[in-house]
């Protein structure tokens, strides 16, 4: 009955009734565009690519393409070129002076890094698409392609550039005028849209070998207890340890509830395996999306995400890069500052540079169980099809692709919040917002 009545007032607020429809409807865009083919390919002969891209790395790639991957769409780069750009300016942003400049000029500042973000992007699709051309030549009969030769590669490779900055324009638009963030949301609708078609195959290997329905409800229930797990990795703890929460506490009281600094274990969220996941790509893309079959040695051992050279690379660069943007999106000098304007302090330790020290020594180690938990829920799907679980189903035991699922579905939810308590409408859950009433204490 709450779920009716939260549903009618989300749709009693005309801006957030808006935003969701004007949402929705570019991701039906988004959708649609998947069953564009390239122009000069048969769509009927698309077999091999589609049997290359069932599991493994390559269904990974197809995944965050929303399946245009395996349809040789104009779609079929997807967003992850974009993510690639993104993660350059964001490591320049460390090392030039001039991206550090404009990191801290504001909202033209932003402007600047995000129209270099897009020059960059257009200079990565320039390569990717060739590559994939040159993959299809190699999945595909030669009687696949109606259109042949160099007008066919130069068009091609247009059409590719072009459909990447398109689905980018979309995951833009929706940010701006919809709810959540677009490009996250373009992510997950395409790893949503594989689950179906994956529990369905689980299922029928499973009634079909040995174990049935035994093995498949210890599979759900496992699922289950990942799901939860990520989760709360994704959300943070609501409280830092008990041997700091003691200390880390402001001498101000508000309507007296004392204010705790808001330090997680996951401070990163999702974005160090999004990091990691667009590096480990990199091996597959430079030999032309060959199958691990058909190379050796360093590139079969980087071409196989279940194996174990590519689990613990992985993992180890998860774990870099939580710490790495963690350092990027907290920063103990802004904290220490803010604390010292506000009559703030942490009891026993001096304000000023010893402030500065105590959090960033706090941040570090409590980043530590959270990067390798990040870390382990990457690497599950390996476990999982080690164990027998098939390779498409196992992609949702952790991974990429749940850590996605799981994080933007709570942010979407907790904007969605956001919209109806400012109307005062009861929120979508019922002991408060999803992660605490702004009337309550803030422990995060």
């Amino acid at each position: 009955m709450k779920a009716i009545n939260t549903i009618k007032n989300i749709f009693k607020i005309e801006d957030l009734r808006r935003r969701i429809l004007y949402t929705l409807g570019i991701l039906l865009i988004y959708r649609l565009g998947k069953y564009v083919t390239l122009p000069g390919i048969d769509p009927s002969q698309l077999e091999n690519l589609q049997q290359q891209t069932k599991d493994g790395i390559m269904g990974l790639l197809d995944m965050f393409s929303g399946g245009a991957f395996s349809q040789a769409s104009v779609f079929a780069l997807g967003i992850m070129p974009y993510i690639s750009a993104s993660i350059v300016i964001q490591l320049l942003g460390i090392a030039v002076p001039y991206f550090q400049r404009l990191q801290k000029e504001g909202e033209s500042g932003r402007r600047k890094i995000n129209q270099l973000t897009r020059y960059l992007t257009v200079g990565i699709l320039f390569l990717q698409a060739p590559t994939y051309l040159a993959n299809l030549h190699a999945q595909l009969p030669e009687t696949a392609f109606v259109i042949k030769g160099a007008f066919f590669t130069i068009s091609s490779v247009i059409i590719l550039t072009t459909g990447t900055m398109f689905v980018m324009w979309l995951g833009e638009k929706i940010t701006d005028k919809g709810i959540g963030n677009g490009i996250s949301l373009i992510i997950m609708i395409g790893i949503i849209s594989r689950l179906p078609a994956s529990l369905i195959f689980e299922f029928g290997t499973r009634i079909g070998g040995s174990g049935g329905l035994v093995v498949l409800l210890l599979e759900f229930v496992f699922l289950f207890i990942v799901v939860l797990g990520t989760i709360l990795l994704v959300q943070g703890t609501r409280r830092i340890p008990v041997q700091y929460a003691k200390r880390i506490v402001g001498n101000k009281q508000y309507g007296g509830v004392r204010q705790y600094i808001p330090l997680k274990v996951n401070a990163a969220g999702v974005m160090p395996i999004i990091f990691a996941q667009a590096i480990m790509m990199l091996p597959i893309m430079l030999i032309g999306y060959a199958s691990s079959e058909s190379v050796s040695g360093f590139a079969a051992a980087f071409s196989n995400m279940y194996g174990f050279w590519y689990s613990l690379t992985f993992g180890i660069m998860i774990v870099l890069f939580t710490y790495f943007y963690t350092a990027i999106t907290i920063n103990p000098n802004q904290m220490a500052e803010d604390m010292k304007k506000n009559g703030g302090f942490i009891p026993g330790v001096k304000p000023g540079r010893k402030t500065v020290e105590f959090l960033d020594t706090i941040m570090s180690r409590i980043t530590l169980p959270g990067s390798f938990f990040l870390a382990l829920v990457a690497i599950l799907p390996a476990f999982a099809v080690n164990l027998g679980v098939s390779g498409q189903f196992a992609q949702f035991y952790g991974g990429t692709s749940l850590l996605i699922l799981v994080g933007v579905v709570l942010d979407t939810l907790q904007q969605i919040e956001s919209h109806l308590l400012m109307r005062h409408y009861d929120g979508l859950m019922k002991s408060g917002r999803i992660k605490g009433r702004s009337g309550s204490a803030a422990i995060i």
